[in-house]
């Protein structure tokens, strides 16, 4: 297992070297503070996690904007979020990764085995070990998305049931990912974050 190292300057001169793990609230930029960090540890079955490098929040927001001003209608983004148990291996981690879509992808509505379709975003849609969310932004850091506002696709997906218990997995994988997009979506500042809403909407699509 590979493992993200930093160090960050300390106010004597010295470096300090950056956490091998930390707790579910400071992971991934510390998106799963407060309620969520327990809905996390408990899918994840873990409540230490491998550090990961703020540098990732930068790498997706220059992949986006690269693809957008590419002009292609999609484009390849990044991993904002790779959660690692302590002591897990590859076969152990989830992950969270934005990138660009095309317009025909919303409206396809071909689903795996045990998905479903929600109204929250442009189109969204779970499974029991995954999470897609589709939502557009405009903002003043990409000129000309009033016209051509960038689509943004987030896509979560972890392994199978670690003894999460909750009824329906889909509507905590739907969660955890709105958590990261509406994250993501005031960091671009998107106008209205991106049409997300402030808690997660999990109603599904008739």
């Amino acid at each position: 297992m590979v493992m993200a190292v930093g160090a960050a300057a300390t106010g004597c001169g010295e470096e300090k070297e950056a956490p091998e793990y930390v707790g579910t609230e400071e992971v991934c930029h510390g998106v799963f503070r407060g309620r969520l960090a327990k809905t996390v540890e408990s899918v994840m079955g873990a409540s230490s996690f491998a550090w990961t490098s703020p540098k990732e929040l930068d790498r997706v927001v220059d992949a986006l904007k690269a693809g957008y001003e590419s002009g292609n209608s999609w484009a390849r983004g990044d991993t904002l979020c790779q959660l690692t148990p302590e002591g897990g291996g590859r076969a152990d981690r989830a992950g969270i990764a934005f990138s660009l879509y095309a317009p025909q992808d919303v409206g396809d509505l071909r689903l795996p085995a045990g998905g479903r379709l929600y109204t929250m975003g442009k189109q969204s849609e779970a499974t029991p070990e995954s999470a897609a969310l589709y939502f557009e932004c405009v903002s003043s850091q990409f000129k000309g998305s009033k016209v051509r506002p960038m689509r943004i696709l987030g896509q979560l997906g972890r392994p199978k049931d670690r003894g999460q218990k909750a009824s329906d997995p889909r509507q905590v994988n739907l969660t955890i990912l709105h958590a990261a997009s509406l994250f993501l979506a005031k960091e671009l500042q998107c106008e209205n974050n991106g049409g997300l809403p402030e808690k997660p909407v999990l109603t599904p699509r008739s």
